[in-house]
């Protein structure tokens, strides 16, 4: 439901098709939400059909064309990116997607390979932030993070090693945090291009976390870096 409410409200989004059971129309009704076209009308087990016994659609999917892509150039003047370097797993991207969205980022990057694509389990992963926050796909990460350091972004990479903490890192007026797969980390020529790595010191018996966890709780030490010292 949030992100067919999400994607109704994103006056960018062009939507194809709409499909809802009555309940889930007369939700859509109080979410005030405006359809374009009519529902059309279907019961549970046409969407179970449609998409797959596993799918908790909560009676409603929707087809809609993807976003137009942002380019890296319109970044210059923001202030707090999220960068992905090959973090493949739609759940995860989704789940950043939506941290950035309640820490005020400006836009997520990912590589337009080995990155997910922009599809229904990123979408409901997100809870609306798929049409909150611009998901930019850039062919060369490390170019684009070379243009982000032109742009007076300093680059902090994620690093469970780095001798530095995150809360220590920060500096200056615009930041872009980068993070690595799962598994991998970070590539070398992304941890290359960064300008401090650092870490998020944890004290229990697990010395890292999840990708999306490590996001949420980077936005935050960010978001309040850049609220105190604009």
């Amino acid at each position: 439901m949030h992100p067919v409410v999400a994607a109704l409200a994103n006056p960018k989004r062009i939507i194809t098709r709409i499909m809802a059971t009555p309940n889930a129309s007369a939700r859509l009704r109080e979410a005030g939400a405006t359809l374009p076209m009519v529902a059309e009308e279907v019961r549970p087990r046409d969407l179970d059909r449609l998409l797959g016994g596993e799918a908790v659609h909560q009676g409603v999917a929707m087809e809609v064309a993807p976003l137009e892509p942002l380019a890296i150039d319109e970044l210059r003047d923001k202030h707090l990116v999220v960068c992905l370097d090959q973090v493949s797993d739609p759940h995860n991207v989704g789940a950043i997607l939506r941290s950035a969205a309640a820490f005020g980022a400006d836009a997520v990057l990912s590589t337009a390979r080995h990155a997910p694509a922009e599809t229904g389990v990123l979408a409901k992963a997100a809870s609306g932030a798929l049409d909150m926050i611009p998901l930019v796909a850039v062919g060369n990460l490390a170019r684009a993070l070379d243009e982000l350091g032109y742009n007076g972004f300093v680059r902090i990479g994620f690093d469970e090693a780095a001798e530095t903490t995150l809360e220590s890192a920060m500096t200056g007026e615009r930041v872009a945090l980068v993070l690595g797969a799962e598994g991998k980390g970070l590539r070398r020529l992304t941890r290359e291009k960064c300008d401090r790595l650092a870490r998020l010191p944890t004290s229990g018996p697990l010395a890292s976390l999840n990708v999306s966890n490590a996001a949420a709780l980077g936005l935050y030490v960010a978001r309040r870096h850049l609220d105190t010292s604009g």
